[in-house]
């Protein structure tokens, strides 16, 4: 769970190559309700405001199309455009539900029988992401709302190179993580020969793209693993903030922002000639980690020691150093009794990027509950999601110092991961992963 900020509202802007919406956001934050859904009904009724802890681009949003006079709330008109330089769901603002699906490949499955399926997924994605059934056998399960923001984002598994006879074409950053003390992995819950994370601002709209994802798989896949997430909803805060996780914790605080001078050299693979192979330029590459939360264990802490652990005010997440959530934390500070103000084996500072040969990645995670095990002991945590350009530089180096002494590692276990290679975002007339599978 390394720290880093989810950008704030002035700070967004649209991803390179997608197109400004039509609906801006006014100065308090409120969606301007210039979008009809094609299904012409009524939506939910929603709270404005932008997207707690966004990161990314409100401007990656149009409203959706008019097409009668009765408009949906705001919260369900914003729309994300699928096709760009990007796929959407990495600088996407945070949406309030997500599903990660992992599929195996089935017997027999090859090349041409994942090209079709990816051909399906981004058709499917498409039009479910513009407020459109899913197709001839659209389900009906989200008729009655709009787009809500919906992505579609799909990857590649170091698996599904040898599983389609493209072992050539396999990314060198998409060699197996490294083992990590704090690991205790369930294998049938981590990696995959394909992933897709879905992410919508209405629970009904997210499951119906994951049921429609499930469908299109047909005879060609089977999924591995399956996990569910949520985030706040959107309009619950006063005004933009950070996200908090399940510790109480505000969890994103030096996340990069795509205004950064660097942020696309840190998150994106670059498209002049680099060690990745072309099919993978201005995509990405995202670490999935469950997380679990020792919850009981945490909440018997003091409010103080727990913000030792992290090395920030759990009120506003601002440095134990003093200041607001932005000010730079003071990392020489110390005490009366000359002790660090923030101590040497707190979470905020092994995580930071100077503390780590300037490390850095997008964190865009979901919280998870999965219920309460017989003793009553809630198995909930983190969907970890990272994003950077290079894991060996952004997640790996993180995760190793974290495994050397971090203070929250007695608090969490990581129970399953993946790895996944993301290309770039689709142009028109063009599906996911088509210059790799026709390349």
């Amino acid at each position: 769970m390394a720290e880093q900020s989810l950008p704030k509202a002035d700070a967004l802007k649209a991803p390179h190559g997608t197109p400004p919406g039509p609906g801006p956001l006014d100065s308090e934050g409120t969606a301007a309700r210039e979008g009809i859904s094609r299904r012409r009904l009524i939506g939910t009724a929603g709270a404005t405001g932008l997207v707690l802890g966004a990161a990314g681009g409100a401007a990656g949003y149009a409203a959706a199309p008019s097409s009668a006079a009765t408009p949906l709330t705001s919260l369900g008109s914003g729309q994300a455009m699928f096709h760009g330089k990007h796929q959407p769901g990495i600088t996407t603002p945070m949406q309030a539900r997500g599903h990660l699906v992992a599929f195996d490949l089935t017997a027999g499955a090859g090349r041409k029988e994942a090209a079709a399926l990816l051909r399906r997924w981004s058709d499917t994605a498409r039009r479910l992401m513009a407020g459109e059934p899913a197709g001839s056998r659209d389900t009906g399960v989200a008729r009655d709302a709009g787009p809500s923001s919906l992505t579609v984002t799909f990857g590649f598994g170091h698996s599904f190179f040898t599983r389609t006879g493209l072992d050539k074409q396999r990314p060198v950053a998409l060699d197996p993580l490294p083992d990590f003390s704090s690991d205790h992995l369930d294998k049938n819950r981590s990696n995959g020969d394909l992933w897709v994370q879905i992410g919508a601002d209405d629970a009904l709209v997210a499951f119906h793209a994951l049921r429609a994802i499930q469908q299109d798989a047909g005879s060609a896949a089977r999924v591995r693993w399956q996990m569910n997430g949520f985030n706040r909803s959107p309009g619950a805060t006063a005004q933009p903030m950070t996200a908090r996780n399940l510790m109480g914790q505000v969890d994103g605080t030096r996340n990069p922002k795509p205004a950064d001078a660097d942020f696309d050299k840190r998150i994106f693979v670059p498209t002049s000639v680099t060690k990745d192979p072309a099919w993978m330029a201005n995509g990405s590459y995202v670490v999935v980690r469950r997380i679990r939360m020792l919850l009981d264990d945490w909440e018997q802490l003091s409010a103080k020691a727990q913000e030792d652990v992290i090395g920030r005010r759990k009120s506003d997440g601002a440095p134990l150093s003093g200041g607001t959530e932005t000010t730079e934390m003071d990392l020489e500070k110390t005490d009366a009794s000359g002790n660090l103000v923030v101590p040497i084996n707190a979470h905020a500072r092994i995580t930071r990027p100077d503390q780590n040969g300037g490390a850095a990645m997008l964190r865009r995670p979901f919280s998870y509950h999965d219920g309460f095990d017989e003793d009553g002991v809630p198995d909930a945590g983190l969907l970890f999601i990272c994003w950077q350009a290079d894991p060996l530089r952004g997640f790996v180096p993180v995760q190793r110092k974290l495994d050397r002494g971090d203070a929250l590692s007695p608090f969490v276990r990581h129970e399953a991961s993946g790895l996944f290679a993301v290309p770039g975002g689709a142009a028109e007339g063009e599906y996911v992963g088509q210059r790799l599978l026709e390349g």
